[in-house]
């Protein structure tokens, strides 16, 4: 006698189909017995957070609204004017042998990529520095790296 020509795989996919068309059977069922769903079951409700609920609102937990003051896009920053293009930080790093390292930001304390070709001032680790931020590359890069020096009215 010789021996099956259905595979394991071909055995288990039939029966996946099969197992399939009994659920989908059951759901058939399962809808046509419960078709008095009623319209007030079907609605969600979304709340002052975003939240779905199956309960209304509290109408008078309701707050107005102007039109006139609702924004649409995005709102104009009034902060750039105040931004000050020069930056003060410390050097954290430079290798003068590659000519790069970092200037870690005093204010935002992040890390800065500056290459030698950008100073103006020699540099060296530990240095406080003043320096202009621009997209480099990889990322902001400084540049117009100089020492820094307070100015001291007496």
């Amino acid at each position: 006698m010789g021996r099956s020509n259905e595979t394991y795989k071909k055995k288990e996919v039939r029966s996946k189909k099969e197992k399939k068309k009994k659920d989908k059977e059951q759901k058939k069922q399962a809808r046509k017995n419960n078709e008095k769903q009623s319209m007030d079951d079907m609605i969600a409700y979304v709340d002052e957070n975003g939240v779905i609920t199956n309960t209304p609102p509290d109408p008078t937990e309701k707050e107005e609204i102007q039109a006139e003051e609702i924004e649409v896009g995005v709102p104009k920053s009034e902060d750039k004017d105040k931004f000050d293009p020069i930056r003060k930080g410390v050097v954290t790093f430079f290798n003068d042998s590659k000519g790069y390292g970092f200037i870690k930001d005093s204010e935002t304390k992040e890390s800065v990529f500056v290459h030698v070709n950008n100073c103006i001032d020699d540099v060296i680790e530990g240095n406080l520095v003043s320096f202009e931020v621009e997209k480099g590359q990889r990322g902001p890069a400084a540049v117009r790296v100089k020492h820094f020096k307070e100015d001291k009215e007496e």
